[in-house]
């Protein structure tokens, strides 16, 4: 299991993907699991870091997970249109989606 860091801004998205990137290939297990219970501060470059970490597990033949993702890592890939392939897509994101309104994206990173 892969873990994140507490803060993964634009700053800090270079550094974690590359330990992320060096990390992977030594995953044991079928499936990459990446623990995102510690997260407290993230924008967007989490996204990409968590796509681009998706393709090369792909890559290598292994599923990809999420474990302990914050509720406001999965309303932004939702808002983004990534939640299904992060696997954070649910029945009741869905069903939120449908009526869903305009949301503050500032209290979403925060």
């Amino acid at each position: 299991m892969l873990v994140l860091p507490a803060t993964v801004t634009l700053r800090e998205a270079r550094d974690t993907l590359r330990l992320m990137t060096q990390a992977l290939p030594r995953e044991a297990e079928p499936q990459v699991l990446i623990d995102a219970s510690g997260l407290q501060q993230f924008d967007t470059s989490l996204l990409a870091v968590l796509l681009e970490c998706r393709r090369l597990a792909q890559a290598w033949g292994k599923g990809f997970a999420l474990r302990g993702d914050p509720p406001k890592l999965t309303e932004l890939a939702r808002l983004y249109g990534v939640d299904g392939l992060l696997g954070l897509a649910t029945a009741t994101s869905v069903a939120a989606n449908a009526g869903a309104t305009a949301t503050n994206f500032t209290t979403l990173v925060s």
